[in-house]
Parts: structure tokens; C-alpha cells; sequence
């Protein structure tokens, strides 16, 4: 197994050696990583073309001293998965292996390797533009990773191109004929107003668009997928009660939380985690108000409403049971607030940084694991849980 070490004196010395310590790391790797066994131009070259090899001079220009170019991060993916994982060169023909494939050992190679390379190739960048010398001051002050890093590192960061399928449940046909333009045979038919969790779906859209900018990103209702659907990188929004496939999901992934949504008992809503060898509930909490005509609330009055003031949520991630190539991701609360609390909880730029950090130095390597979380609503608005804290993480758990 490789050991991988980052050099990032470009960031206080000279921009323009940023690139060629890239092309340096990059050359190191193809003569240095496997011990003795130099591997050749021509044999990279076949390894990174997925079933095409790529053209030798295009890998001679990744690695020159003079002019390097900057590879795309896709062939990087692929370098980290190459030499985080030597092993691929044993294949015939070489390729990168599946992350089912790998070790354990060999997967937290491989992420640690393409940490290393998206960290010099965000210098690389730097370097090659205009501003590069004021990104690097800012990076030396301690301001924090680029907005380009902080994407490519966190849970909802998919870097293999793959198609990412976002699911939503639809609204209770008696709730659709309430709500204007849900009739298709309505000249302003909206089909957006099917789909529940609005808020979330529409701040996860925005975010895994931008973070996977190479994967097609489909939309769909719970109830109306297909095979590939299902087949590809799932994301799964909103609960038990409207979105069947995180339902029919859960119940494969066998968690050790589980969410009741019995609408129809006064205490008929929680979730449910197993603690050594204990059934422990957590519930929103809620707090009842009433209020007079104009307004003025008031003990007993005509108006009595149900206020919400924080929500519990979960947060899964694991290899999809039905792919074993591809991620399921879930994001879902007692209410829809919970569920955007979730969704935010990774892409709020404020939180997802140390959000994600927790989830590396929390659950390293681990395919598979989940955080319940408290949703704070304040003033009607809802609040990014920051996980870090055990006041908002009332569970962690990893497979």
C-alpha cells in the first residue's frame, strides 16, 4: 500500500511551481508507488482509459516540468483509485478496482490519495489563474478551504460520474386537490407541486449539481421509478409514511434506527434507536398555542395549533442493496423541517465543513452509517444542526 504525502509549499512560495508539483506527484507515482515495478506511459495510459486507452502524450503532458496541463478530475479519481489500490495493475487489462473490490485498507488509500491530489490540483488551478496569488493569501490567513474543495470533500460528493437519482414522495391526492396548477390538464400545470419536501429537494438539487458537475441528476416520485432508478446513486427524501422507497430501502439496510409515523395516536411518532440492548424514542417537540381574532395569543382560545420547535431527523449513507456499485443516501425527519434540517446539515456552507469532517474522523472508512440529529425551528425558521455538538447528535452509528 502506497503512502501518500502532500507538499503544498506552493502556497507560500512561487504560484507557477504549483502545477509542476502536481505533474511531479503524478510522475512519482507511476515509477515510485508500486516499489520496484516502474509502471510505463503506455501501461497508465490503457489503465486510465476504461476499456480506451488515452493517448501517451496526453499522460506525458500531465506529468511535464515545462507547460504541464491540468488533468480533469475524473483521470485524478482514477489515479487514486489505480495506485491507492496497486493491485488494479495485476488485472488484465489494468483498470481501477470497484470500491467492492477493495479492502478496507485499500479504500481508505484510495480516498486518501484523491484527498492529496484534489488538494494539489486546487493549487494547480490556483496557479494557472489570475487571482492566484490572493486565493493563496486567503488560504494562508486561515480562511478556510475554497468553495471548490469544500464540494468535492463531503458525504454528498459522488466523484464517479454516475447517475444520482433524487426521490421524493408525492402529496396525498386529497392535499393535491387543494393546492392550484397539480392538474396536468391545467394550461399552468407546475409538476414541481407534486413533489413533498420542496425545500429540501430544491436546496440537494442546487448542491449535488454543483458538487457533481460530470452526473446526470434525475428527479423522481417515490412509487414511479425504474430499474435504473433504483439501480443508480439514490437519494432518498422525506419519511416512511409518504416516500415508499425509503421505506422499502430502510428495511433492507436493516439500521439500527427506525422511524414510527403512526399519525394516528397522540405519541404515535418517533424514531426508534437500539442503544446496548435498548429501545430508546426520540420525538419532535412540539408546543400548542392558541390565539384570538386579532392575533394576541391566549390561553383556551379558538385558534389552538400545534407550533413546532425542533425536529429529529436521520442521516443514513450506504452502498445501495439494490446496486452494490452505487450509494443510497437518505435524508429524512418526523417532519418536512427535519428533513431539510438534514439536507442542510451538508450544504450549508457555515456547517458542511465540519459536518463532513465529522463524519471522516467519526466513521473513516465505513461504507455504511447514519446520525440522528435534533432540527432546531426558531422563530420559524429551521436551523442547520451542527453535529459536532452532542446537543443536536443523539446518535452515531457506523457497519
Amino acid at each position: 500500500m502506497i503512502t501518500t504525502e502532500v507538499n503544498l509549499n506552493w502556497e507560500c512560495g512561487d504560484m507557477q511551481d504549483a502545477r509542476q508539483q502536481l505533474a511531479e506527484r503524478l510522475r512519482s507515482l507511476r515509477e515510485h508507488a508500486l516499489g520496484d515495478r516502474k509502471i510505463t506511459q503506455p501501461e497508465l495510459a490503457q489503465a486510465l482509459g476504461d476499456g480506451k486507452a488515452l493517448s501517451v502524450p496526453l499522460i506525458s503532458s500531465w506529468e511535464s516540468q515545462t507547460t504541464p496541463r491540468i488533468p480533469p478530475m475524473t483521470r485524478l479519481e482514477a489515479y487514486a483509485a489505480i495506485f491507492g489500490a496497486p493491485r488494479s495493475f495485476d488485472l488484465r487489462p489494468p483498470r481501477p478496482l470497484d470500491p467492492d473490490e477493495m479492502t478496507d485498507e485499500e479504500r481508505r488509500s484510495v480516498l486518501e490519495l484523491a484527498a492529496e491530489l484534489t488538494r494539489l490540483r486546487q493549487g494547480a488551478l490556483r496557479a494557472a489563474a489570475p487571482s492566484a496569488v490572493s486565493m493563496a493569501q486567503l488560504r494562508v490567513s486561515g480562511a478556510g478551504p475554497s468553495v471548490e474543495e469544500s464540494l468535492a470533500s463531503g458525504p454528498l460528493w459522488l466523484p464517479d460520474g454516475k447517475t444520482i437519482t433524487i426521490v421524493c414522495g408525492q402529496w396525498p391526492q386529497k392535499m393535491l386537490e387543494q393546492v392550484p396548477y397539480t392538474d396536468v390538464e391545467d394550461p399552468d400545470y407546475i409538476e414541481l407541486l407534486q413533489y413533498s419536501d420542496l425545500d429540501a429537494l430544491f436546496e440537494l438539487h442546487g448542491h449535488l449539481r454543483a458538487a457533481n458537475p460530470t452526473n446526470q441528476v434525475n428527479l423522481r416520485i417515490a412509487g414511479k421509478l425504474t430499474p435504473d432508478d433504483y439501480h443508480s446513486h439514490l437519494v432518498l427524501l422525506g419519511g416512511v409514511d409518504w416516500n415508499t422507497a425509503t421505506t422499502n430501502v430502510l428495511e433492507r439496510l436493516r439500521l439500527p434506527v427506525r422511524q414510527v409515523a403512526d399519525w394516528s395516536k397522540p405519541d404515535g411518532q418517533y424514531f426508534e434507536v437500539d442503544e446496548d440492548g435498548k429501545k430508546v424514542r426520540h420525538r419532535a417537540r412540539l408546543e400548542k398555542r392558541s390565539g384570538n381574532e386579532d392575533g394576541v395569543e391566549t390561553e383556551g382560545g379558538p385558534e389552538d395549533k400545534e407550533i413546532l420547535l425542533e425536529d429529529i431527523a436521520l442521516f443514513a449513507r450506504a452502498v445501495n442493496p439494490l446496486n452494490r456499485k452505487r450509494t443510497v443516501t437518505i435524508c429524512h425527519g418526523m417532519y418536512g423541517r427535519g428533513t431539510y434540517g438534514a439536507v442542510r446539515a451538508l450544504t450549508d456552507a457555515y456547517f458542511r465543513d465540519r459536518n463532513s469532517e465529522y463524519v471522516r474522523t467519526r466513521f473513516g472508512g465505513s461504507d455504511t452509517y447514519c446520525v440522528l440529529m435534533r432540527v432546531p425551528i426558531l422563530d420559524g425558521a429551521t436551523l442547520t444542526p451542527d453535529w459536532t455538538l452532542d446537543e443536536y447528535t443523539l446518535f452515531a452509528w457506523s457497519g
